[in-house]
């Protein structure tokens, strides 16, 4: 049945599978799984918003790493780049109609590790306590 999947995982059948190795789906889901990604397109669901707000805005994230993940998803559909004719330039990104299926979706993810933090954090306690990983005079 996998190598059936496998087979039929193309653009012209779109029977895809996130389970074969070679449906495009699956670059699809690398990209959504970044966490900048996530942050991006969780700031830009108030509205268009210039590179360097989304810059300020997104603690850690470098220059180069949000100029090449906006360039990766305006490629995928998911964000329209807009040019100011200003001195100097400026450039405004907001979300396309397919990204904002997304919306509700990417939300509640990155939502849900803000909200659960602390039971992760008690979990890897105890794991890492259980499997000798930490010293209990380091807890």
């Amino acid at each position: 049945m996998e190598t059936m999947r496998n087979a039929n995982c193309t653009k012209a059948t779109k029977n895809y599978s996130v389970y074969s190795r070679h449906c495009p789906a699956r670059q699809f889901l690398d990209r959504l799984a970044d966490k900048w990604t996530l942050l991006i397109i969780d700031r830009l669901k108030s509205g268009e918003t210039r590179f360097n707000q989304l810059r300020r805005d997104i603690d850690g994230i470098t220059q180069k790493v949000l100029s090449q993940t906006l360039k990766k998803l305006e490629r995928d559909g998911l964000i329209e780049r807009r040019v100011f004719a200003t001195m100097p330039v400026t450039v405004g990104y907001s979300l396309t109609p397919l990204a904002l299926t997304l919306v509700k979706t990417i939300e509640s993810l990155a939502h849900w590790a803000e909200d659960n933090m602390d039971a992760m954090r008690e979990a890897q306690t105890r794991y890492d306590t259980q499997y000798g990983l930490v010293k209990e005079t380091e807890l």
